[in-house]
């Protein structure tokens, strides 16, 4: 721009009145300082835009040419404006939160209900994906915030618990009977001596190598030097729950994600010599991001419900 914008929205007045006296009237300024600032917006763009006479002013061709174009901008301005009242007086924004689907299933939803009842105008979009990506898209700043299990090797990600959650292993009475019966054993006998006939015989359902939960299962089983015979993976540990129910056999769970089982006894969970460590979800998000408006109405949604729990 080659002159300062309060030219241009004086020179608009101008032509928009016709009228150097009624322009100075709407501007709040002086006859001289309007006639001054035209001369020195023609000045810079070494042109002629008005034709003066005492009757008044009337545009040259140039003058109408930019006179247009201004009127296009301004009411963009305007427009602009408008907006941003509304966003201010609705609280309209947007949120990005990446989240497995497992945790996106028992553990975000509550929050989500609580933050859409309100703030019903902030855009949400949910990236369901593996925790591994969600970590690495909040460290490229494609995320606002994520659901993740506590990584005590991420340095950069500001983590808030919200829950405390613990690993286990289930399966049904029926998957343990049948076992035994194929191995000439009793069901007690299966679950004796840390559960190695278990471990040797059964089969055991996994999440992939690539989840943050299998790691954290691997790294307990490295420990306690148990090496899994058979195994079968998949990527959701809702299809774990599902294949376990009917049978198919010993799935590595979240317990909390499976409460209404266990209380029906449709899953039993096996006994182990070493439990595994609990181990922490929450919030993340990167620290030192600048965080706008919506992001921080959701973390006050979790922060007040954690404050609720303690």
């Amino acid at each position: 721009m080659d002159a300062p914008l309060n030219l241009y929205h004086i020179f608009h007045t101008v032509a928009k009145t016709g009228n150097i006296s009624l322009a100075a009237k709407e501007l709040y300024i002086s006859q001289p300082a309007v006639s001054k600032s035209v001369s020195r917006l023609e000045e810079i763009l070494n042109t002629t835009l008005f034709y003066r006479s005492s009757r008044g002013v009337r545009l040259t061709a140039e003058g109408a040419l930019l006179a247009d174009q201004l009127t296009s901008a301004f009411a963009s301005i305007s427009y602009g404006e408008e907006q941003i009242h509304k966003i201010n007086k609705l609280g309209i924004g947007q949120i990005a939160i990446g989240v497995s689907a497992t945790l996106c299933k028992y553990v975000l939803l509550p929050y989500l209900q609580t933050f859409i009842r309100e703030n019903p105008h902030i855009r949400i979009s949910i990236a369901c994906q593996p925790t591994m990506e969600t970590i690495e898209s909040l460290q490229n700043g494609t995320l606002d915030i994520g659901l993740i299990g506590e990584a005590h090797e991420v340095k950069d990600l500001e983590f808030v618990p919200v829950m405390e959650i613990q690993d286990a292993f289930v399966t049904t009475r029926q998957y343990l009977r049948n076992l035994a019966t194929r191995l000439e054993k009793t069901e007690t006998d299966l679950c004796r001596d840390n559960n190695a006939a278990l471990w040797r015989n059964g089969t055991f359902l996994m999440l992939n190598g690539e989840n943050i939960s299998r790691r954290y299962i691997d790294a307990y089983l490295e420990r306690e030097q148990i090496a899994l015979s058979q195994s079968i993976e998949v990527s959701a540990m809702d299809l774990l729950i599902e294949f376990a129910k009917i049978d198919m056999g010993i799935a590595c769970v979240i317990e909390n994600f499976v409460k209404k089982e266990m209380e029906s006894h449709t899953l039993i969970k096996l006994p182990l010599a070493a439990p595994i460590p609990k181990r922490k979800i929450g919030f993340a998000w990167k620290k030192q991001a600048a965080s706008t408006a919506s992001v921080q109405k959701f973390q006050a949604v979790f922060r007040a419900a954690d404050s609720i729990h303690h």
